[in-house]
C-alpha cells in the first residue's frame, strides 16, 4: 500500500516537471508548438511631389522665397503722467519682404502706425531692431531698415505690367503670428479701389482669393516665378478672417513709391505744376460741377504760357471758376482724386494731354509731368 502511494507521487512530480520544463512526456503531453513569426511592419512611405509637377513647383517656390519674408511687430511707448516714458507696450504685428542688400524691408504703413518701436525677426530666428526710413499712407506702404551680417537674399520685382486675371499666385506671411504660412489661390480682378488712412482712395489694387487674414500685411504676394506682383494690404470680411477677398499693392505702384521713401523718406506724387485743394475741390463737386479746379498757375510756367487761367474768389465769397480739368489723356476727371491718380501712374518728364472747361467749352493742353515737391 506504502510503495504504491509512493510510485504515484512519484509519477506526479515527474510529469509537474515535465509540463513545467516544456519536455514532452510520451503518451501524456504533446511537444510545444514553435511560435509563429512576428510580421515585418513595412516603414511608413513618405509622399514626395512628383518632379515637375505643379505641387513639385509650388514647393521649391515657398523653399526659394521663405527666408527673405520676415515678421514685424510694433510697439508703442507707454508715458506717466510726468510725460516720461515708462515703458513699451505691444502694439502688433504684420509681415514684409527684403527689398535690397542693404538690409531695407517694405512693408504697410498701417502696420507702423502708431510705433515707436518695432522689430524684425528673420526665418532663422534672429530678432533684429529697425528703423523708420519712410511710409506713405496714401498707397499703404513704409520702409524699414535692419542691419545684421549675412542677410537673406531680396525678393525680385514684377514687371510694372498689371497680372492677368486667373493667374496663380502665392502669399506668404504671419496671420495671427502664424509664422511663414504660405496660401494660394488667383489673381481675382484687377484695379480695386477702399479708402485710405488719409482719406484718399488707394486705386488699382490687385484682388486675390489667396487667404489673406490679419498679420498677412505687409508680405510678398509672388507669381508662379517667384516675383513680387504685390504687398498684401487688406483683406474684406465681415467676421475679421479670410473671406476669400483680399487686396494687395500692385508692382507698379510699389516700383514708384518704395524708391522715393528710401531716397526721401517721404513720397510725393507727380504734378502738373498747378495748385488745387481738396476740400474745396469736393464742394464744388457737390454742387454739380465735375472736375479739378485750378486755383493758381504758376507764372512762367507751361501751362501759363498756353493760357490756363486759374479760378477767381469773389467779394461775396462766390468762385468763378476759370480752367477746370475734365480729362487727362482720355481718361475722365470727375474729381481731384481722379486727377492725383492718373498723374500717379505717370513718370516725371512725360508729357499729357489736358482737357479743359474754360466754362464757355473745351480747350486741350500738352503739358509736362513735373516732379512734386
Amino acid at each position: 500500500m506504502i510503495r504504491s502511494v509512493i510510485l504515484g507521487a512519484m509519477v506526479a512530480l515527474l510529469v509537474g516537471l515535465g509540463v513545467g520544463l516544456g519536455i514532452g512526456v510520451s503518451g501524456w503531453l504533446p511537444a510545444r508548438e514553435a511560435a509563429a513569426p512576428v510580421a515585418a511592419v513595412a516603414p511608413a512611405q513618405l509622399s514626395v511631389a512628383p518632379e515637375g509637377s505643379d505641387e513639385a513647383a509650388t514647393i521649391a517656390l515657398f523653399r526659394s522665397a521663405r527666408d527673405s519674408v520676415v515678421a514685424i511687430s510694433t510697439s508703442a511707448a507707454r508715458r506717466d503722467l510726468f510725460g516720461r516714458v515708462s515703458s513699451e507696450v505691444p502694439l502688433g504685428t504684420g509681415s514684409g519682404f527684403i527689398w535690397d542688400g542693404e538690409g531695407h524691408v517694405v512693408t504697410n504703413a498701417h502696420v507702423i502706425e502708431g510705433a515707436t518701436a518695432a522689430t524684425v525677426t528673420l526665418a532663422d530666428g534672429r530678432v533684429l531692431p529697425a528703423r523708420l526710413v519712410g511710409r506713405d499712407a496714401s498707397h499703404d506702404l513704409a520702409v524699414l531698415r535692419i542691419e545684421d551680417e549675412g542677410l537673406p537674399a531680396p525678393l525680385t520685382l514684377a514687371p510694372p505690367e498689371p497680372p492677368e486675371v486667373g493667374a496663380f499666385v502665392l502669399a506668404i506671411g504671419n496671420p495671427f503670428g502664424l509664422d511663414w504660412t504660405l496660401t494660394t489661390g488667383i489673381v481675382s480682378a484687377l484695379d480695386r479701389e477702399l479708402p485710405g488712412e488719409d482719406g484718399r482712395t488707394i486705386r488699382g489694387l490687385i484682388q486675390t482669393d489667396a487667404a489673406i487674414n490679419p498679420g498677412n500685411s505687409g508680405g510678398p504676394l509672388l507669381d508662379s516665378a517667384g516675383r513680387i506682383i504685390g504687398v498684401n494690404t487688406a483683406i474684406y470680411s465681415p467676421s475679421g478672417g479670410s473671406a476669400g477677398i483680399g487686396f494687395a499693392v500692385p508692382a507698379a505702384t510699389v516700383g514708384r513709391v518704395v524708391p522715393e521713401l528710401i531716397r526721401t523718406g517721404r513720397y510725393v506724387p507727380p504734378t502738373l505744376g498747378l495748385l488745387f485743394d481738396a476740400r474745396l475741390n469736393a464742394a464744388i463737386n457737390r454742387q454739380g460741377l465735375a472736375g479739378a479746379i485750378v486755383l493758381d498757375v504758376p507764372r512762367g510756367s507751361a501751362a501759363e504760357q498756353a493760357g490756363v487761367t486759374p479760378a477767381e474768389f469773389l467779394r461775396d465769397g462766390r468762385i468763378r471758376p476759370g480752367h477746370v480739368v475734365t480729362e487727362v489723356d482720355g481718361q475722365a476727371v470727375e474729381s481731384l482724386d481722379d486727377l492725383l491718380a492718373i498723374l500717379d501712374a505717370q513718370a516725371v518728364g512725360e508729357e499729357v494731354t489736358v482737357t479743359f472747361n474754360t466754362g464757355g467749352g473745351e480747350t486741350t493742353v500738352d503739358l509736362p509731368v513735373l516732379a512734386g515737391s
